[in-house]
């Protein structure tokens, strides 16, 4: 795969990212299961999982692929197409995680503790499950953003650390 290929990868997904590392910065508040219980007596979600940090989060990565549309113009299409991918791997990285979340509540594991895979891919699968009608990657270009995507969470997470925005580097 040439270079121009893998930084067009990362730039098209790049809305995914930001929806995900979002939440820390604009999150708190509501949660998003309200308190409620699954049928094992745990927490649907947990408190980390707030409306703020979704809604938030979602837009955030929504105005990064208007921001790449004027940025390269001509690179998702027309701007209505850039809203609406941006839109959809925005909204599907935080289903993703919201899914981790569940998954984590039902093994026991407590909030902010790391699922090796599940928080580093799962947000990216949803994304491009969810943008998969209108995205435009090639499967190449997929695979390529399955394999670093682990390493560039892992940075993000230390970085976020390292800036007081985390209370843990992962």
């Amino acid at each position: 795969m040439s270079l121009s290929s893998i930084l067009w990868a990362l730039w098209y997904i790049l809305p995914a990212y930001v929806a995900n590392g979002s939440p820390v910065l604009v999150g708190g508040g509501r949660p998003i299961d309200g308190g409620r219980k699954w049928r094992d007596g745990k927490r649907l979600l947990g408190d980390g999982k707030t409306w703020r940090g979704f809604i938030g989060g979602v837009a955030f990565g929504t105005l990064t692929g208007v921001v790449q549309y004027f940025l390269t113009p001509g690179f998702y299409g027309d701007l209505k197409t850039a809203v609406l991918l941006a839109f959809l791997l925005s909204f599907g990285a935080l289903t993703g995680d919201l899914i981790g979340s569940f998954m984590k509540r039902r093994a026991n594991l407590p909030r902010g503790a790391p699922a090796i895979g599940l928080d580093q891919l799962g947000f990216l699968l949803s994304a491009l499950a969810f943008a998969y009608p209108v995205m435009s990657l090639s499967s190449g270009q997929m695979l390529f953003v399955l394999i670093v995507t682990p390493f560039i969470h892992w940075g993000a997470n230390y970085f976020a650390y390292r800036m007081g925005w985390k209370s843990v580097p992962w």
